[in-house]
């Protein structure tokens, strides 16, 4: 079309910050705001109309130089394993807007604000083709998300703020050194597809795996480096935590996915049953951390640490249908997990509790709400017929080929998640008769079911007819897989 799209994705959000800014009336900005979440979101649709799916190369590429003495870039471009994700920020961004319409009630130009800022900086990093810049929108994501967090956050705020910001520093600090290292021994480019074509030592792709690995395992969060995750969710809003969810923690595995893979290969094979062997873990572990959960929040919470360990599971079996199963279950729990966390602000919005042992007849007082309630709740059991059943049959499928011991644990931990995800749901939906006596609830209105009715669409769309996704995703990830068997390159 002769328009640099991505770069429209990209900024639009960022512009559409500039906007509101100027106004003052709280409904103008919250309109606008939307308008500018939804505006994103059809660009993102004419992205992927316009994709091409017979092909692995980078699209709708936008390249000029920036700084010309480093040989840094100003660079776009998508692929089938970036372009879901592309189309996910900007759904989620939208939802996120519905979401915070009442539940944010001060500051309202701030948040709104930071929350367009945080969309424009994801997308950045989703289409960045150079490592300087890509680092940059890496890094710059933490200033929105520690206001949104720390701002407008629940009582312990500042503490769940300042454990994310440091974490998320620290593996940001060796994220850094690793791209360091990798421009002096990568022939002095920033260039994301120049430094994947390099062959480099063993010696330096191993020291450069475990750079990027912690950097990347923050992101996701792996064992032993998830306790930031629990804390965070709890004390975000709304928003917040369905961002977290949705995408922030999809970012990690991207990452391994983006750089560990593709640019230190031999590495990624050599160390991969010990990633097998983490991802089993979070599986099991969070699996059980959730089941103990009474606070409805830290249970999903700890669901995604172990509905992420799968993603990972699924990247490192290093076959194709654990690949393809990780990237599209990443694209299914931010759907589905960002529809959770949506659903427990919304209930908490009514009674201004998270603990399960305060609901119960839920069904007979919001008889809409939790039917959908039960819809997500099934995709996340992965149960037939939802998305996350698909993603998560061909992670399992890969997981097996790869490892028996590994793919075992991760039905264990599958058989955990229906155990706490139906307790919580029977407890909630159910139970006795509780919550139409403490609290007066009211059924979802219009605007809430205009956030959770794209989201369920996906959920029965993946779970029924998931070949579009997946065509999305193949050539991609069998260049991939080739450049990894050092059998071609990835352009």
């Amino acid at each position: 079309m002769g328009l640099p799209l991505l770069s429209l994705i990209v900024f639009t959000p960022a512009i559409g910050a500039g906007v509101l800014m100027l106004l003052r009336s709280e409904d103008a900005i919250r309109w606008t705001a939307l308008g500018i979440a939804i505006l994103d979101l059809v660009l993102c649709i004419i992205m992927l109309a316009s994709f091409d799916t017979t092909t692995h190369a980078m699209q709708f590429t936008e390249r000029n130089l920036w700084v010309p003495a480093l040989g840094i870039s100003y660079a776009l471009g998508v692929d089938g394993i970036s372009a879901l994700f592309v189309f996910l920020s900007a759904l989620l961004g939208a939802i996120c807007v519905l979401a915070s319409w009442v539940a944010i009630d001060r500051r309202v130009k701030a948040f709104m604000v930071s929350l367009l800022a945080m969309q424009a900086l994801m997308l950045g990093v989703f289409c960045a083709l150079d490592l300087f810049l890509f680092y940059v929108f890496w890094e710059a994501m933490l200033i929105p998300m520690y206001l949104i967090i720390g701002v407008w956050g629940g009582e312990g705020r500042v503490y769940a703020a300042f454990k994310f910001f440091l974490y998320t520093l620290a593996g940001s600090v060796l994220f850094l050194i690793g791209v360091i290292v990798l421009y002096f021994n990568g022939g002095e480019t920033f260039d994301i597809l120049a430094l994947t074509a390099q062959d480099l030592p063993f010696r330096i792709q191993s020291w450069l795996f475990f750079a990027f690995l912690v950097a990347f395992a923050v992101k996701v969060p792996m064992v032993p480096l998830h306790t930031w995750l629990p804390d965070a969710h709890v004390q975000a809003p709304t928003a917040g935590s369905i961002i977290l969810a949705g995408v922030l923690l999809k970012m990690g595995a991207y990452g391994f996915l983006r750089f560990s893979l593709p640019m230190l290969p031999e590495a990624s094979a050599y160390y991969s049953t010990l990633m097998l062997a983490l991802s089993a873990l979070a599986i099991v572990y969070g699996g059980l951390l959730a089941l103990a959960q009474d606070d409805l929040k830290k249970l999903v919470a700890y669901s995604s640490i172990s509905h992420m360990g799968f993603v990972t599971l699924g990247i490192f079996t290093l076959n194709l249908r654990g690949l393809e199963g990780a990237i599209l279950q990443m694209f299914n729990h931010g759907v589905t997990t960002g529809a959770l966390f949506l659903f427990v602000g919304l209930i908490y919005e009514r009674t201004h509790t998270r603990s399960i042992a305060d609901y119960g007849g839920l069904m007979k007082a919001a008889p809409v709400y939790t039917a959908f309630f039960l819809l997500f709740t099934l995709s996340s059991m992965a149960l037939p017929g939802t998305n996350s059943f698909v993603g998560e049959l061909l992670v399992l499928s890969g997981g097996f080929a790869a490892n028996l011991v590994v793919g075992a644990a991760a039905v264990f931990g599958a058989l955990l998640g229906a155990a706490y995800l139906l307790g919580m749901y029977g407890k909630v939906a159910l139970g006795p008769a509780n919550v139409g006596a403490k609290f007066k609830i009211r059924d979802l209105n219009a605007r809430e079911m205009a956030a959770i009715l794209p989201l369920a669409l996906f959920v029965l769309w993946v779970g029924f007819y998931p070949k579009p996704f997946l065509g999305i995703i193949d050539a991609s990830v069998k260049q991939l897989m080739l450049h990894v068997q050092g059998e071609g390159s990835v352009q």
